[in-house]
Protein backbone atom coordinates (compact mmCIF):
# COMPACT_ATOMS: atom_id res chain seq x y z
CA UNK A 1 0.00 0.00 0.00
CA UNK A 2 1.42 3.06 -1.29
CA UNK A 3 1.66 6.44 1.44
CA UNK A 4 1.04 9.43 -0.94
CA UNK A 5 2.82 11.69 1.00
CA UNK A 6 6.12 12.37 3.60
CA UNK A 7 7.28 9.32 5.90
CA UNK A 8 5.75 8.58 8.84
CA UNK A 9 5.67 11.80 11.34
CA UNK A 10 8.39 12.10 13.37
CA UNK A 11 8.61 14.14 16.27
CA UNK A 12 9.06 18.28 16.03
CA UNK A 13 12.01 19.43 17.57
CA UNK A 14 11.44 22.32 19.76
CA UNK A 15 13.81 25.53 18.73
CA UNK A 16 16.42 25.95 21.06
CA UNK A 17 16.36 28.39 24.33
CA UNK A 18 12.67 27.78 25.16
CA UNK A 19 9.13 25.48 24.62
CA UNK A 20 7.36 26.01 21.78
CA UNK A 21 4.33 28.37 21.22
CA UNK A 22 2.10 25.59 22.29
CA UNK A 23 3.89 25.23 25.65
CA UNK A 24 4.79 28.67 26.38
CA UNK A 25 5.37 29.33 29.68
CA UNK A 26 3.45 32.05 31.34
CA UNK A 27 4.09 35.69 32.30
CA UNK A 28 4.39 35.15 36.02
CA UNK A 29 8.23 33.73 37.10
CA UNK A 30 7.71 30.31 38.56
CA UNK A 31 7.42 29.26 41.81
CA UNK A 32 9.58 26.10 41.90
CA UNK A 33 12.75 25.96 39.70
CA UNK A 34 15.09 23.44 39.18
CA UNK A 35 18.62 23.96 36.37
CA UNK A 36 20.89 21.28 36.35
CA UNK A 37 20.24 19.24 39.39
CA UNK A 38 21.77 16.26 39.96
CA UNK A 39 21.51 13.93 43.25
CA UNK A 40 23.56 10.38 43.65
CA UNK A 41 22.61 8.14 46.85
CA UNK A 42 25.85 5.47 46.72
CA UNK A 43 25.48 4.12 43.62
CA UNK A 44 22.17 5.10 42.61
CA UNK A 45 21.96 8.20 40.37
CA UNK A 46 18.26 9.70 41.76
CA UNK A 47 18.26 12.85 39.75
CA UNK A 48 20.51 13.43 36.59
CA UNK A 49 21.32 16.90 35.65
CA UNK A 50 17.18 17.31 35.93
CA UNK A 51 16.14 21.10 34.79
CA UNK A 52 12.07 21.71 35.57
CA UNK A 53 9.91 24.62 35.67
CA UNK A 54 6.45 24.96 37.81
CA UNK A 55 4.52 27.64 36.61
CA UNK A 56 2.11 29.40 39.47
CA UNK A 57 -1.43 28.41 40.14
CA UNK A 58 -1.47 25.09 37.64
CA UNK A 59 -1.14 21.30 38.35
CA UNK A 60 2.58 20.35 37.23
CA UNK A 61 2.39 16.08 37.44
CA UNK A 62 5.68 14.25 37.37
CA UNK A 63 5.18 11.69 35.50
CA UNK A 64 7.63 8.22 35.35
CA UNK A 65 8.12 4.80 36.36
CA UNK A 66 8.62 3.95 40.15
CA UNK A 67 12.85 5.09 41.32
CA UNK A 68 12.62 7.95 37.87
CA UNK A 69 13.39 10.44 40.38
CA UNK A 70 9.92 12.08 41.17
CA UNK A 71 10.10 11.86 45.05
CA UNK A 72 13.98 13.10 45.09
CA UNK A 73 12.35 16.10 43.49
CA UNK A 74 9.46 17.17 45.52
CA UNK A 75 12.68 16.57 48.38
CA UNK A 76 14.80 19.25 46.55
CA UNK A 77 12.29 21.58 46.08
CA UNK A 78 10.95 21.60 49.83
CA UNK A 79 14.82 21.74 51.25
CA UNK A 80 14.30 18.15 52.77
CA UNK A 81 17.59 17.04 50.55
CA UNK A 82 20.21 19.00 49.22
CA UNK A 83 21.63 18.20 45.91
CA UNK A 84 25.08 17.63 44.68
CA UNK A 85 24.77 20.22 41.99
CA UNK A 86 22.32 22.62 40.68
CA UNK A 87 20.61 25.24 41.65
CA UNK A 88 16.90 25.07 43.39
CA UNK A 89 14.63 27.93 44.18
CA UNK A 90 11.19 27.53 45.34
CA UNK A 91 8.98 31.03 45.52
CA UNK A 92 12.70 32.52 44.46
CA UNK A 93 14.27 31.27 47.54
CA UNK A 94 17.05 28.89 48.54
CA UNK A 95 15.81 25.89 50.25
CA UNK A 96 19.34 25.13 52.19
CA UNK A 97 19.47 28.27 53.37
CA UNK A 98 15.62 29.28 53.41
CA UNK A 99 14.20 25.83 54.23
CA UNK A 100 11.99 26.90 57.36
CA UNK A 101 10.43 29.49 55.19
CA UNK A 102 9.82 27.49 52.11
CA UNK A 103 8.26 24.89 54.42
CA UNK A 104 5.81 27.05 55.91
CA UNK A 105 4.26 27.92 52.53
CA UNK A 106 4.27 24.06 51.52
CA UNK A 107 1.77 21.62 51.88
CA UNK A 108 2.97 18.09 51.59
CA UNK A 109 1.89 14.68 51.49
CA UNK A 110 3.99 11.80 50.97
CA UNK A 111 3.60 8.39 49.49
CA UNK A 112 3.01 6.95 53.11
CA UNK A 113 1.63 9.65 54.96
CA UNK A 114 3.30 9.81 59.06
CA UNK A 115 -0.32 9.94 60.94
CA UNK A 116 -0.85 9.03 65.04
CA UNK A 117 -2.89 5.98 64.63
CA UNK A 118 -3.89 5.99 68.18
CA UNK A 119 -5.01 9.47 68.07
CA UNK A 120 -8.42 11.17 67.20
CA UNK A 121 -8.18 12.59 63.52
CA UNK A 122 -8.86 15.81 65.39
CA UNK A 123 -5.49 15.19 67.81
CA UNK A 124 -3.68 14.42 64.44
CA UNK A 125 -4.70 18.13 62.86
CA UNK A 126 -4.21 19.88 66.58
CA UNK A 127 -1.06 18.43 66.67
CA UNK A 128 -0.17 19.89 62.95
CA UNK A 129 -1.74 23.23 63.62
CA UNK A 130 0.20 23.74 66.23
CA UNK A 131 3.56 22.91 64.51
CA UNK A 132 2.20 25.33 62.27
CA UNK A 133 2.14 27.65 64.42
CA UNK A 134 -1.68 28.29 64.35
CA UNK A 135 -1.61 28.03 68.20
CA UNK A 136 -3.84 25.65 70.17
CA UNK A 137 -7.09 26.95 69.35
CA UNK A 138 -7.28 26.28 65.91
CA UNK A 139 -11.10 25.24 65.29
CA UNK A 140 -11.61 26.61 62.77
CA UNK A 141 -8.78 25.97 60.22
CA UNK A 142 -9.19 22.29 61.40
CA UNK A 143 -13.08 22.40 60.65
CA UNK A 144 -12.52 23.76 57.07
CA UNK A 145 -9.62 21.68 56.34
CA UNK A 146 -11.92 18.48 57.45
CA UNK A 147 -15.02 19.45 55.55
CA UNK A 148 -13.24 20.17 52.39
CA UNK A 149 -12.21 16.59 52.45
CA UNK A 150 -15.18 15.17 54.17
CA UNK A 151 -14.02 13.38 57.08
CA UNK A 152 -15.46 16.53 59.84
CA UNK A 153 -17.60 13.21 61.14
CA UNK A 154 -14.58 11.49 61.67
CA UNK A 155 -12.76 13.24 63.54
CA UNK A 156 -13.71 11.83 67.00
CA UNK A 157 -12.14 8.54 65.57
CA UNK A 158 -9.35 7.13 66.37
CA UNK A 159 -7.12 6.92 63.16
CA UNK A 160 -6.09 3.52 63.28
CA UNK A 161 -9.70 2.56 62.92
CA UNK A 162 -9.70 4.27 59.15
CA UNK A 163 -9.76 3.34 55.55
CA UNK A 164 -6.89 4.19 53.78
CA UNK A 165 -9.15 6.62 51.69
CA UNK A 166 -9.79 8.30 54.96
CA UNK A 167 -6.21 8.30 55.97
CA UNK A 168 -5.43 9.86 52.55
CA UNK A 169 -8.21 12.46 52.88
CA UNK A 170 -6.74 13.06 56.62
CA UNK A 171 -2.90 13.59 55.06
CA UNK A 172 -4.70 16.05 52.70
CA UNK A 173 -6.72 18.03 55.03
CA UNK A 174 -3.75 18.39 57.31
CA UNK A 175 -1.92 19.63 54.51
CA UNK A 176 -3.89 22.47 53.69
CA UNK A 177 -4.34 23.82 57.68
CA UNK A 178 -2.20 26.80 57.05
CA UNK A 179 -3.54 27.96 53.87
CA UNK A 180 0.01 26.56 52.09
CA UNK A 181 0.69 28.34 48.55
CA UNK A 182 2.32 25.35 47.23
CA UNK A 183 1.11 22.08 47.78
CA UNK A 184 3.35 18.72 47.14
CA UNK A 185 1.55 15.49 46.56
CA UNK A 186 3.55 11.83 46.42
CA UNK A 187 1.07 9.43 45.08
CA UNK A 188 -1.61 10.64 46.65
CA UNK A 189 -3.92 7.99 45.46
CA UNK A 190 -1.81 4.99 46.89
CA UNK A 191 -3.89 1.84 47.71
CA UNK A 192 -7.00 3.71 47.09
CA UNK A 193 -10.23 2.19 45.40
CA UNK A 194 -11.39 3.85 42.31
CA UNK A 195 -14.09 5.82 43.75
CA UNK A 196 -11.83 7.22 46.27
CA UNK A 197 -9.20 8.52 43.67
CA UNK A 198 -11.46 10.12 41.50
CA UNK A 199 -12.58 11.88 44.38
CA UNK A 200 -9.27 12.87 45.93
CA UNK A 201 -8.47 13.94 42.20
CA UNK A 202 -11.44 16.54 41.88
CA UNK A 203 -10.61 18.35 45.03
CA UNK A 204 -6.86 18.59 44.15
CA UNK A 205 -8.44 20.03 40.98
CA UNK A 206 -10.43 22.87 42.84
CA UNK A 207 -7.12 23.93 44.92
CA UNK A 208 -5.91 25.52 41.71
CA UNK A 209 -9.10 27.50 41.10
CA UNK A 210 -7.93 28.61 44.25
CA UNK A 211 -4.91 29.80 42.90
CA UNK A 212 -2.29 27.36 44.33
CA UNK A 213 0.19 25.41 42.90
CA UNK A 214 0.01 21.91 42.87
CA UNK A 215 2.86 19.09 42.08
CA UNK A 216 2.23 15.94 41.82
CA UNK A 217 3.91 12.38 41.32
CA UNK A 218 2.54 9.69 40.29
CA UNK A 219 3.21 6.51 37.58
CA UNK A 220 -0.62 5.93 36.70
CA UNK A 221 -1.00 7.79 33.43
CA UNK A 222 -4.96 7.54 33.92
CA UNK A 223 -3.97 9.92 37.07
CA UNK A 224 -2.65 12.53 35.16
CA UNK A 225 -5.17 12.17 31.94
CA UNK A 226 -7.52 15.47 31.98
CA UNK A 227 -5.88 16.65 35.34
CA UNK A 228 -2.30 18.11 34.42
CA UNK A 229 -1.65 21.58 33.01
CA UNK A 230 1.73 20.81 32.45
CA UNK A 231 3.73 17.48 32.46
CA UNK A 232 7.23 16.54 33.13
CA UNK A 233 8.05 12.95 31.73
CA UNK A 234 11.12 11.67 33.91
CA UNK A 235 13.34 8.78 33.59
CA UNK A 236 16.41 7.84 35.52
CA UNK A 237 16.17 11.18 37.25
CA UNK A 238 16.54 13.28 34.10
CA UNK A 239 13.56 14.93 32.28
CA UNK A 240 12.89 13.41 28.62
CA UNK A 241 10.41 16.30 28.13
CA UNK A 242 8.13 18.70 29.29
CA UNK A 243 5.00 20.51 28.24
CA UNK A 244 1.14 20.45 28.41
CA UNK A 245 -0.54 17.76 27.03
CA UNK A 246 -1.70 19.20 23.92
CA UNK A 247 1.35 20.43 23.04
CA UNK A 248 3.63 17.26 23.32
CA UNK A 249 0.55 15.61 21.61
CA UNK A 250 1.30 17.90 18.66
CA UNK A 251 4.52 17.64 18.63
CA UNK A 252 4.48 13.31 18.12
CA UNK A 253 1.67 13.67 15.99
CA UNK A 254 1.56 16.46 14.00
CA UNK A 255 -0.96 15.21 12.06
CA UNK A 256 -4.64 14.25 12.45
CA UNK A 257 -5.41 10.74 11.89
CA UNK A 258 -8.44 8.77 11.17
CA UNK A 259 -8.74 5.02 11.10
CA UNK A 260 -11.19 3.74 8.22
CA UNK A 261 -12.32 0.27 7.76
CA UNK A 262 -14.77 -1.17 4.97
CA UNK A 263 -15.93 -4.21 3.66
CA UNK A 264 -14.09 -4.31 0.99
CA UNK A 265 -10.38 -2.97 1.67
CA UNK A 266 -9.32 -1.68 -1.61
CA UNK A 267 -12.67 0.46 -2.15
CA UNK A 268 -10.24 2.98 0.36
CA UNK A 269 -7.80 3.62 -2.14
CA UNK A 270 -9.16 6.61 -3.69
CA UNK A 271 -8.76 8.69 -0.63
CA UNK A 272 -5.30 9.03 -1.76
CA UNK A 273 -7.01 12.09 -4.20
CA UNK A 274 -9.32 13.80 -1.90
CA UNK A 275 -8.42 16.87 -0.71
CA UNK A 276 -6.63 16.91 2.55
CA UNK A 277 -5.14 13.72 2.73
CA UNK A 278 -1.43 13.62 3.45
CA UNK A 279 -0.91 9.91 3.36
CA UNK A 280 -2.68 6.42 3.97
CA UNK A 281 -1.12 3.59 4.80
CA UNK A 282 -2.10 0.01 6.01
CA UNK A 283 -1.87 -0.91 9.66
CA UNK A 284 -1.99 -4.41 11.72
CA UNK A 285 -3.40 -4.74 15.19
CA UNK A 286 -4.41 -7.19 17.68
CA UNK A 287 -8.28 -6.72 16.50
CA UNK A 288 -7.45 -6.89 12.53
CA UNK A 289 -6.36 -4.71 9.61
CA UNK A 290 -6.90 -1.20 9.45
CA UNK A 291 -6.37 1.71 7.16
CA UNK A 292 -4.98 4.57 8.86
CA UNK A 293 -5.38 7.88 7.12
CA UNK A 294 -3.31 11.49 7.89
CA UNK A 295 -5.42 14.68 7.19
CA UNK A 296 -4.81 18.53 7.30
CA UNK A 297 -7.65 18.47 9.99
CA UNK A 298 -10.14 16.24 11.34
CA UNK A 299 -12.50 18.63 9.55
CA UNK A 300 -12.27 16.78 6.27
CA UNK A 301 -13.93 13.51 8.30
CA UNK A 302 -17.47 13.98 7.15
CA UNK A 303 -16.78 15.02 3.70
CA UNK A 304 -14.37 11.78 3.41
CA UNK A 305 -17.45 9.67 4.95
CA UNK A 306 -19.97 11.54 2.47
CA UNK A 307 -17.35 10.95 -0.52
CA UNK A 308 -16.77 7.56 -0.04
CA UNK A 309 -20.29 6.38 1.09
CA UNK A 310 -21.60 8.13 -2.43
CA UNK A 311 -19.68 6.30 -4.47
CA UNK A 312 -20.60 2.70 -2.69
CA UNK A 313 -18.12 2.01 -0.37
CA UNK A 314 -19.62 0.29 2.89
CA UNK A 315 -17.61 1.66 5.68
CA UNK A 316 -17.17 -0.54 8.85
CA UNK A 317 -14.99 1.82 10.56
CA UNK A 318 -14.66 5.82 11.34
CA UNK A 319 -12.60 6.22 14.39
CA UNK A 320 -10.63 9.56 14.52
CA UNK A 321 -7.33 9.04 16.88
CA UNK A 322 -7.07 10.85 19.58
CA UNK A 323 -3.90 10.20 21.25
CA UNK A 324 -4.10 9.48 25.19
CA UNK A 325 -1.32 10.76 27.73
CA UNK A 326 -0.52 6.51 27.58
CA UNK A 327 0.25 6.93 24.59
CA UNK A 328 2.12 10.12 24.60
CA UNK A 329 3.97 8.30 27.42
CA UNK A 330 5.05 5.13 25.26
CA UNK A 331 6.04 7.15 22.16
CA UNK A 332 8.37 9.20 24.15
CA UNK A 333 10.16 6.13 26.03
CA UNK A 334 9.79 4.32 22.01
CA UNK A 335 12.09 7.03 20.71
CA UNK A 336 14.52 7.34 23.90
CA UNK A 337 15.03 3.42 22.83
CA UNK A 338 15.47 4.25 19.67
CA UNK A 339 18.25 6.90 20.56
CA UNK A 340 19.95 4.46 22.76
CA UNK A 341 20.11 1.77 19.91
CA UNK A 342 18.07 -0.85 22.53
CA UNK A 343 15.57 -3.40 21.21
CA UNK A 344 12.26 -3.12 21.75
CA UNK A 345 10.74 -5.12 24.74
CA UNK A 346 9.51 -8.15 24.09
CA UNK A 347 5.99 -7.52 25.73
CA UNK A 348 4.16 -4.86 23.29
CA UNK A 349 2.49 -2.11 24.93
CA UNK A 350 -0.66 -0.82 24.62
CA UNK A 351 0.58 1.70 22.33
CA UNK A 352 2.15 -0.95 20.48
CA UNK A 353 -0.99 -2.66 19.47
CA UNK A 354 -3.34 0.12 18.90
CA UNK A 355 -0.68 1.38 15.90
CA UNK A 356 0.62 -1.67 14.29
CA UNK A 357 3.10 -2.54 12.40
CA UNK A 358 3.57 -1.45 8.99
CA UNK A 359 3.13 -3.05 6.49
Amino acid sequence: MSDTARSDPQPREEPSGGPSPTDAAPASPPVVSLQHVSRRFGSVQALDDLSMEVPAGRITVLLGPNGAGKTTAIRAITGAMTPDYGTVRTFGLDPETDGETIRRRCGVVSAKPALYDRLTGWDNLQYSAELYGLGRNAREPIMAAATRFGIQNALDNQVGGYSTGMKTRLALARSMLHGPDLLLYDEPTSGLDPESSHAVLELIREMTAEGRTVVMCTHLLVEAEGLADQIVVLESGSDLLHGTQAGLTRRYWPDDIVYLDAETPSDLDQVDSFAGVLGRRQVVTTSGQRTEVRLDSLDRIPEIVTRLAADGVRLTRVEPHQPTLEDLYFAVRAERRTQAGEAEPATRSRLDAQEGDVR
